[in-house]
């Protein structure tokens, strides 16, 4: 198993400074990742540092809490793929699908998809927050609305667990005849939890400790 190349090498604290985004970029080629993930702000630096790559940009929208409008969220992508990012992961309104209204939900993943202009899609709910009708349900709504991915969490939930083998399993159960991905975020820092989440289903891992892993015995 390839563990590399499951791996978005993870940066999204708001102190990070330009010599850590270095560091994990650097880390990604070294390591060969599949991507990194960055906030919008790093993507242009990002995307050119890598041009002679194959590692993927990605960045997040609506990040952490999900709660700016549609409106900011597309403009937010449109800036982003413009600056370089080749993947958008875009924070669920959890509000809204604890409220029921499915179709904010499917019309703004809709729009998001849209403003990628052929990108991938991945949209974060925040699963902490969540019970197991709610994950479904989500999972069920992004498919109707065309993302691409569905994805566990921010990492910015206090005392949250972030990604937990059951979730990943009923995100997997719930699209995988649907053709999205599943990507597993949130409190990956082994191996041997890196590897638990693939046989779960995950498709993609989100994590900070992309070389803890990889150089694991």
């Amino acid at each position: 198993m390839e563990l590399n190349r499951y791996i978005e090498h993870t940066l999204l604290k708001q102190d990070a400074k330009k010599d850590e985004i270095i560091k994990l970029l650097d880390e990604a080629k070294k390591y060969r990742f599949f991507g990194v993930c960055v906030n919008p702000v790093n993507v242009k630096f990002a995307k050119e540092y890598l041009k002679d790559t194959d590692i993927k940009i990605v960045t997040v929208i609506g990040f952490p809490l999900g709660q700016t409008t549609s409106e900011v969220k597309i403009l937010e992508t449109i800036d982003a793929v413009k600056s370089g990012a080749d993947e958008i992961d875009m924070v669920l309104n959890d509000g809204k699908l604890k409220d029921g209204d499915f179709e904010y939900l499917k019309d703004e993943i809709s729009a998001v998809k849209l403003a990628c202009q052929g990108k991938n899609l991945k949209v974060i709910l925040e699963t902490d927050l969540l019970d197991k009708y709610e994950i479904k349900k989500a999972c069920e709504i992004c498919i109707e609305a065309g993302a691409d991915f569905v994805k566990t969490s921010t990492g910015f939930v206090k005392n949250g667990v972030g990604a937990k083998e059951e979730d990943v399993k009923l995100m997997y159960e719930t699209v995988k005849n649907s053709g999205l991905g599943v990507k597993a975020s949130g409190g990956i820092r082994d191996k041997k939890t890196a590897i638990r989440m693939i046989e779960s289903g995950a498709t993609r891992l989100g994590t900070s400790s992309g070389v803890k892993i990889c150089t694991e015995e």
